[in-house]
């Protein structure tokens, strides 16, 4: 599955995990993205899209 909205475009960062004693470790961290049916264009089509796009309506879904 793609990690980047077709929307805004969020994708995976990356950085750093730190611990008490200061240890560095790689990690990432993921956007939440889901597979809708979407209008786009005035036809229904499948993309990828973060949850974030969904609940503040930028998304009109296809029913």
């Amino acid at each position: 599955m793609s990690n980047k909205c077709y929307f805004c475009g969020r994708e995976k960062k990356s950085g750093f995990m730190i611990s008490h004693s200061h240890i560095r470790t790689k990690r990432s961290w993921k956007p939440n993205i889901q597979k809708i049916k979407a209008i786009i264009n005035g036809a229904p089509q499948r993309v990828h899209v973060c949850t974030r796009c969904l609940k503040s309506g930028k998304v009109k879904r296809a029913i």
